[in-house]
């Protein structure tokens, strides 16, 4: 049976706030600072423990080896005699926001049946450049079984970050849907990531039919204020999407182009005078798991909004959310998940995600999650996993080598030995 299942990013050993990010305004903020790679775990671990909770499908990737040796040799150098930058770029744990691991199609949208995977190639920065192919490696072994297609990254020069620029609607996760790819054209004093062109060859690999996707610019507001991704000011669950009045280029025609395809379609627009755009990308309000809750589970059925704690601090925000389930439409219960660790580097509990709408059968059950996987995963990070490092300290050998330990702690405590 079909269903959506969130895999969240372990958050890494070597996670480090050396501000590798423009256009990241959190990254940009906290750069320099100690970061406390144990406790960014362990939010994360707890988050996915609160969605088995809810009662949600719930999967996991694993960090990638850092530094990146490979990368660097390719580079003409090695991580002792790099240059800082360079040992900050490789040691990056930024692969924890699975939401830029790939864009994913569901089998009822693809014509031949299957879900399709197209990792991302993040080209725009050097320090997530060089993850796409331990990513990839790592979905060829979760996504093996015929019911999946993996592929490998659009080409160079056109930038993809995967599903943080993807938005899908659909009546229910199992029937077919309309995938809309937001790109962008340009951001003003900040970087575009997202390339229509690379958005057109996804949904050419994905063999998605034109008549249910849309490609839509996003605004460039939005990208100069710090949306530097689609998911910082909108995401869909289902037949409802979920956005900010300054989320895309021309509002108005969006969705005049969603609703002729999918007449039931239900969109919450946040205005831009009751919270603006600083306030949503400083709260990631946008950034957050909106998902169905199973039949039976919560107090009124319908949607969770699973947001960061950032946005309970808001008082603008807050205000908005609580008018919001206070009334009678899809979106009836808050929860709030403290991921404080990965907000203070640029990401919410949304980017911490990568759904894939799939028989949980099909997936290698290595990387589904249960309550007793993430004790076992908590308890080798509680014991493994570095308590504080600061920018200053990553290329220290010891620190080297505690980030390789625990890495392999893991792996050998889960069975993924594969991706040594």
């Amino acid at each position: 049976m079909l269903t959506e299942i969130n895999f969240d990013g372990i958050i890494g050993p070597s996670h480090n706030y050396a501000g590798l990010s423009p256009g990241n305004v959190a990254s940009a903020n906290n750069a320099r600072t100690a970061s406390q790679p144990r406790e960014a775990a362990l939010q994360g671990i707890a988050k996915m423990h609160a969605n088995l909770d809810l009662g949600l499908a719930q999967g996991f990737f694993m960090p990638l080896d850092r530094p990146d040796d490979r990368w660097l040799a390719s580079l003409g150098t090695n991580f002792p005699d790099a240059d800082p930058y360079l040992q900050a770029a490789a040691m990056s744990a930024s692969s924890m926001w699975a939401a830029n691991a790939a864009t994913v199609s569901p089998a009822p949208d693809s014509a031949d049946g299957k879900c399709h995977l197209t990792v991302a190639n993040l080209q725009a920065m050097a320090h997530r450049s060089h993850e796409w192919p331990g990513t990839l490696a790592q979905l060829k072994l979760a996504f093996a079984h015929d019911a999946f297609q993996v592929h490998p990254p659009v080409p160079s020069p056109f930038g993809d970050e995967g599903a943080a620029n993807h938005l899908r609607l659909c009546s229910s996760h199992d029937a077919p849907g309309l995938e809309i790819f937001v790109y962008g054209i340009t951001g003003g004093k900040y970087p575009v990531r997202q390339h229509i062109e690379a958005s057109r060859a996804v949904a050419r690999y994905h063999r998605l039919d034109p008549a249910r996707t849309l490609f839509v610019a996003q605004a460039d507001a939005a990208i100069g204020s710090g949306a530097f991704h689609n998911d910082v000011v909108a995401v869909a669950n289902e037949n409802v999407l979920f956005c900010h009045q300054l989320a895309f280029a021309d509002p108005e025609l969006t969705y005049a182009a969603i609703r002729a395809i999918m007449p039931e379609v239900e969109i919450i627009e946040v205005p831009r005078n009751i919270v603006s755009l600083d306030d949503a990308i400083a709260s990631y309000l946008f950034n957050a798991q909106l998902v169905t809750i199973p039949a039976g589970d919560g107090p009124d059925g319908g949607m969770a909004l699973i947001v960061p704690t950032e946005a309970r601090d808001n008082a603008a925000v807050w205000g908005w959310l609580e008018e919001m389930v206070r009334g009678n439409g899809p979106i009836r219960k808050l929860v709030p998940v403290d991921v404080r660790q990965s907000m203070a580097n640029g990401g919410g509990p949304a980017c911490l995600r990568l759904r894939v709408v799939a028989d949980p059968a099909t997936v290698d059950p290595r990387f589904i999650a249960t309550p007793e996987k993430l004790d076992t995963i908590a308890d080798v990070v509680a014991k493994t996993w570095p308590q504080s490092v600061s920018p200053d300290e990553i290329a220290e050998p010891g620190f080297v080598a505690a980030v390789h330990q625990a890495r392999s702690a893991l792996l050998d405590a889960l069975d993924l030995s594969e991706l040594v």
